[in-house]
């Protein structure tokens, strides 16, 4: 992922974040099997939930539950840890319980 730099992210911005962030996930069985549980959902929802409002900026609520993840995401994809928390507030748009 490319280096965003700019200071506020534009939604498709923070969409994308959590689309690589997602896609990170689905990558290692335990973590996707943790997300899973924290989200309520089954394997076979992924796909459905992801159109649905919210559901991404669940994904990034759940790396910024676990510093270590959320560290490790960050480094892998170029990107501040600061920008997890912009990205949820563009796709939440400032709504801290709208996921």
């Amino acid at each position: 992922m490319k280096n965003i730099q700019s200071k506020s992210l534009s939604v498709e911005e923070a969409q994308g974040i959590a689309t690589e962030a997602l896609l990170q996930l689905s990558r290692d069985p335990e973590q996707i099997g943790r997300f899973l549980a924290f989200s309520g959902i089954g394997p076979e929802m992924i796909r459905e939930a992801a159109g649905e409002p919210g559901f991404l900026a669940g994904v990034l609520e759940f790396y910024m539950m676990d510093e270590a993840l959320l560290l490790a995401f960050c480094e892998n994809a170029g990107i501040r840890p600061t920008m997890m928390a912009a990205a949820r507030y563009a796709i939440a748009g400032g709504d801290e319980d709208h996921a």
